[in-house]
């Protein structure tokens, strides 16, 4: 068994597939337990299909799907962001602005001439054709992404829970909103290189969600979170190569697996010792 990993690490592109997967399991569920906290999880379901929309752009023009995503999508996290502390009561709005931006998308796909592969990677990840030059990047965007995160995390985290209150003391509700909003939109762009946009919901909400039944202090959800991430990227991308099934399918499963037991444990075992 260990012959065949060492095997399978020997290759460059599972390396980095690893190295990427990695990067972006750690930055989404960090940013995915304020995510949880804040409801905003159809906020973020909405700038991975937002984000399709500059993904096909982009690949309409000949330019990187990645870069064309992570423009569109902070734009969108931004234009969010300036709701505030009311994001999650703008549903109707994010909805019909999602709902127009994924007709955009089609279009700009059905307008696509290029190789079939590439809309096929925008939509369900293709973490094995990573570059070294991506890998460089997405590792700098989650370093900056995580240095800002923690320099105002306790507010995030104070406005989060008690918003009426952190504004009485003159903590600004929209500008955090903004901020974090665009972290989001990175996350999520780094995510769909992983699962792709169709699953990114996927990685980015589901360990902060999974940990979030267990864990009732903020680090310990944290690490929980981080660890159920890195997990299911690495367990799911051996068994890719091992299988040549999509890594998208094993990550996506192993998350949801450990939804349905935590669920269960959760409700009936916890629940019984109680």
């Amino acid at each position: 068994m260990l012959d065949k990993v060492n095997d399978i690490l020997a290759y460059d592109f599972v390396r980095n597939a690893l190295l990427a997967g990695s990067i972006a399991a750690i930055l989404g569920a960090v940013v995915g337990y304020f995510v949880i906290i804040r409801n905003v999880g159809f906020a973020a379901h909405a700038l991975a299909h937002i984000g399709f929309t500059g993904a096909t752009g982009a690949a309409l023009l000949g330019l990187s799907s990645l870069q064309g995503m992570l423009v569109i999508s902070c734009v969108a996290g931004t234009m969010m962001g300036i709701s505030g502390n009311k994001l999650h009561r703008s549903e109707l709005a994010i909805g019909m602005v999602l709902s127009f931006a994924l007709g955009i998308g089609t279009l700009f796909l059905a307008l696509y001439k290029g190789f079939v592969g590439q809309a096929s990677s925008i939509l369900f990840g293709n973490i094995f054709g990573v570059s070294q030059s991506q890998i460089v990047a997405t590792m700098v965007l989650a370093i900056l992404s995580l240095a800002a995160l923690a320099i105002f995390s306790r507010r995030l985290l104070f406005a989060s829970l008690q918003p009426d209150l952190a504004e009485s003391r003159g903590i600004s509700l929209t500008a955090l909103s903004t901020a974090f909003m665009v972290i989001l939109a990175i996350a999520v762009t780094l995510a769909s290189q992983v699962v792709g946009i169709l699953l990114v919901f996927t990685l980015v909400i589901g360990p902060a969600g999974i940990a979030a039944r267990f864990c009732r202090g903020f680090w310990g959800s944290i690490f929980f979170s981080i660890l159920i991430g890195l997990g299911s990227v690495w367990v799911g991308i051996l068994l890719a190569c091992v299988s040549n099934w999509p890594p998208s399918f094993w990550i996506t499963a192993m998350i949801f697996v450990l939804y349905l037991f935590g669920e269960t444990l959760s409700r009936y075992v916890l629940r019984l010792e109680r």
